[in-house]
């Protein structure tokens, strides 16, 4: 019966072997870059941290455009001055809450 298990068992790895031999060799992939336009350094924001008098403050802008301040006072919540719309005027939210409005005005057309 062990005789019978080792001749087997010397096929088996045999037959292995010799579908690993006849087996394509395989290659990696080559790196696929992004499609043109998804990754857009214009898009990221530019943060700018400074003080003004006690508070922390900082201005987001996208391409030059100033559409988020952050303040934060020494004491207290920060607070939030958005431009919702694009028209230069700075809105004020105690809070980012979920019924916060997403700035509505176009950042990139196509």
């Amino acid at each position: 019966m062990r005789l019978i298990h080792w001749m087997m068992t010397g096929l088996f790895f045999a037959a292995a072997s010799a579908r690993a031999e006849q087996a394509p060799k395989l290659m990696p992939l080559p790196e696929i870059p992004p499609p043109p336009g998804i990754v857009d350094a214009d898009l990221e924001p530019e943060v700018t941290i400074g003080r003004k008098g006690g508070d922390t403050v900082e201005e987001y802008r996208i391409k030059g455009r100033l559409y988020l301040i952050k303040v934060t006072p020494p004491h207290g919540r920060p607070y939030f001055l958005i431009d919702p719309r694009g028209d230069g005027q700075l809105r004020r939210y105690d809070d980012l809450s979920p019924n916060f409005m997403v700035p509505l005005w176009v950042v990139k057309e196509f």
